[in-house]
């Protein structure tokens, strides 16, 4: 019996000129073709000019819970299993993570078709700092759990990505501006590759009385990590003396602290020693 395989096929965000070659060629080889929207998939397929000979079901946040194991299933007997979402990478932001855990629980093969990603375009357009970032998807759509996420994000030095509906946006931009602070820099992409691509740069309350009027589309949020806070050596004492109770010597507590922090060793140590030793 031929092996079975998963593949996560990334779709375009917009221009479907975008489309990887591959992804034409796992369509028509598919058994089974999962697609979040299956009218959407109708749209890209004659697109892409593909008339694919696959049995065509549905699978979004209200199935697939369900339909994972049906998928698996015919993975299991060998079959071809394309999942597509309506833009971009299953499950990121969109169905597919359970699939996927099943699939490893039954130690089944899996791949994907790579292609357009809003994260990264977003990313790269910003013109915000990339070589750290982190994916914060949507934020909570009620006010105060909004405000705790928030929160706990308040000093994240990575640059941040969040996906937001239109209509939420200037709410959203507003929370964060109150968490992060108003002047914080942050980017709105909407529509991206397509026919009205907008990037709206700016601080993040001037974004958020900007949403107000102008939040249509498709949207991603850049918004740019927290400053650097210099450390000292007050502050960092109470790291190297609980260190040093949990067991670390004291040479090698006062070494990985100022490895951490640039500080002296020799300024950490002398604090150290008097603090134990007043």
């Amino acid at each position: 019996m031929a092996e079975g395989i998963l593949i996560l096929a990334a779709t375009p965000i917009g221009d479907p000129r975008d489309a990887a070659p591959r992804l034409a060629q796992e369509l028509l080889a598919a058994d089974i073709i999962a697609a979040e929207d299956t009218r959407r998939l109708r749209r890209l397929l004659d697109a892409l000019g593909v008339e694919p000979s696959a049995k065509v079901v549905s699978y979004h946040e209200h199935n697939e819970a369900s339909r994972s194991a049906e998928l698996v299933d015919t993975v299991a007997r060998g079959g071809r299993v394309v999942v597509v979402t309506d833009a971009g990478m299953p499950s990121v932001s969109d169905p597919g993570y359970r699939v996927v855990a099943e699939a490893v629980a039954r130690d089944l093969r899996i791949t994907c078709v790579p292609g357009p990603s809003a994260v990264l375009m977003a990313l790269a357009v910003s013109g915000l700092p990339v070589d750290r970032f982190c994916f914060e998807g949507f934020l909570s759509r009620k006010a105060g759990e909004r405000s705790r996420q928030v929160a706990a994000l308040a000093d994240e030095r990575r640059t941040m990505v969040y996906f937001e509906a239109p209509h939420r946006l200037a709410d959203m931009l507003a929370a964060l501006a109150e968490g992060f602070g108003g002047d914080r820099k942050a980017a709105v992409c909407r529509e991206l590759t397509k026919t009205y691509e907008e990037v709206k740069r700016g601080g993040l309350a001037e974004l958020a009385e900007w949403a107000v009027e102008h939040a249509r589309g498709e949207i991603t949020i850049v918004v740019a990590g927290a400053p650097a806070v210099a450390a000292t050596v007050d502050d960092s004492l109470p790291w190297v003396l609980e260190l040093v109770e949990q067991g670390t010597r004291l040479k090698d507590a006062v070494g990985q602290v100022a490895q951490q922090t640039g500080l002296s060793k020799k300024k950490l140590y002398d604090a150290a020693l008097a603090a134990r030793h007043p």
